[in-house]
């Protein structure tokens, strides 16, 4: 199959997928009010379990279907999580009670899985000299479909209702599962006895976990997710905090918010590029320097012009991260193992999630908003003094 060809599929199926799941999120505790009847007193008590029980079902579910997808068939498990998905949107625009809406998010943790398949796939399409590139291209377009997802979602919910937003996004992924269904083709697997990480049947044996590469970057990945989940609940409290008493204060708060987004779709592939140039190792440390350095002159600000710049700039650098990190992962590991390895990178990604904005919550209300910043650059730094320490190591894996 054509890499091309690949490339273009894949990366539309991962705009409609996040900007399915991003049309609805920011939403929740509004449908929770407005469609469910959530009393304002219980709004943040369900919100914080609807929002966090698909994380801990995807964190579970993650390596199980990453271990299915090396036996049967990546391609196969792109097809199950976008079906599954559709239909878990579609529960989610007819269910009439609170605890019904968690069940469905749970179903979604269940049915999750489509992102690391089809990053999968692409790392095994794509030729070695254009890995970077095609990794960066994918994790732009995943950053773009945050960005569109709110805006549709916001008009949608307006003109029509918050349940046409979630049959909206059931329609996306089907068109998602049709695609791959007719024009994606099953991967070829690699049959070498061995390569630099694990294969064949010694891949099946040996724990991925065990391997200092995978380790590293499941623990990376991990953190950098913590990093994220961190900040973000605390952005637009924070910048209302900044911008005082203004009439459009939403909007002003979410084109501040998004301002990373932008950066981010913007330069991801140009990370990807540079990785392919220079090294991926190279390109992960230089990101997470830079991000993290950011992250410390964000804390700094007291006006919001100078806030929104360096939210800005936090997205040219932050971008570099992941497809830094997925391309170490497809290029240290073979083809007959990478389900179970971005299954497990999805896991740990769960994990951090789940952790993040418990632990933003606790620096936020005991040491203050501005101390959240520092501490998730701080992160940052440490990943890049532990990933420096492991170069050689990296290098030669």
């Amino acid at each position: 199959m054509n890499w091309k060809f690949c490339l273009a599929i894949l990366t539309c199926n991962v705009v409609f997928m996040s900007s399915s799941y991003t049309m609805l999120i920011p939403f929740l505790p509004m449908y929770l009010t407005r469609e469910l009847g959530v009393d304002a007193a219980s709004v943040n008590i369900w919100s914080g379990v609807v929002f966090s029980s698909t994380f801990l079902i995807s964190a579970i579910m993650a390596p199980i279907w990453g271990r299915m997808a090396d036996r049967r068939g990546k391609r196969l498990m792109a097809i199950r999580a976008s079906l599954l998905l559709s239909i878990s949107y579609f529960l989610g625009g007819i269910v009439t009670s609170p605890l019904q809406l968690t069940f469905m998010r749970m179903f979604q943790g269940f049915a999750s899985g489509l992102w690391p398949m089809e990053l999968a796939i692409m790392t095994i399409y794509a030729p070695p000299k254009k890995l970077g590139i095609c990794l960066g291209i994918m994790q732009g377009a995943l950053t773009a479909g945050g960005i569109i997802g709110p805006l549709f979602g916001g008009i949608l919910a307006e003109a029509f209702g918050m349940r046409m937003s979630f049959f909206l996004a059931a329609g996306a992924l089907f068109l998602n599962f049709v695609v791959l269904v007719f024009f994606i083709k099953e991967p070829p697997t690699d049959t070498a006895a061995a390569d630099t990480a694990a294969a064949g049947a010694e891949g099946e044996k040996v724990s991925l976990w065990k391997i200092p590469v995978i380790r590293l970057m499941l623990v990376s990945a991990a953190l950098v997710q913590v990093v994220i989940l961190i900040v973000q609940p605390i952005l637009t409290t924070y910048i209302s905090h900044l911008a005082g008493e203004l009439d459009n204060l939403v909007f002003i708060s979410g084109l501040i918010f998004s301002m990373s987004g932008f950066s981010s779709a913007i330069t991801a592939p140009l990370w990807g590029r540079f990785g392919q140039h220079h090294g991926f190792v190279k390109a992960l440390r230089l990101s997470l320097v830079l991000a993290g350095i950011f992250f410390f002159i964000q804390a700094i600000p007291d006006t919001l012009y100078t806030f929104a710049a360096s939210q800005f700039a936090i997205g040219l650098f932050f971008s570099g991260i992941y497809p830094s990190i997925n391309a170490i992962l497809a290029e240290k590991t073979s083809a007959n193992i990478k389900g179970r390895v971005f299954g497990l990178m999805f896991s740990a990604q769960q994990v951090g999630a789940m952790g993040g904005p418990i632990l933003g919550g606790v620096i936020a209300t005991f040491l203050g908003m501005k101390c959240v910043f520092l501490a998730a650059g701080a992160l940052l730094l440490v990943i890049s003094i532990a990933v420096q320490r492991k170069a050689r190591q990296l290098h030669e894996a």
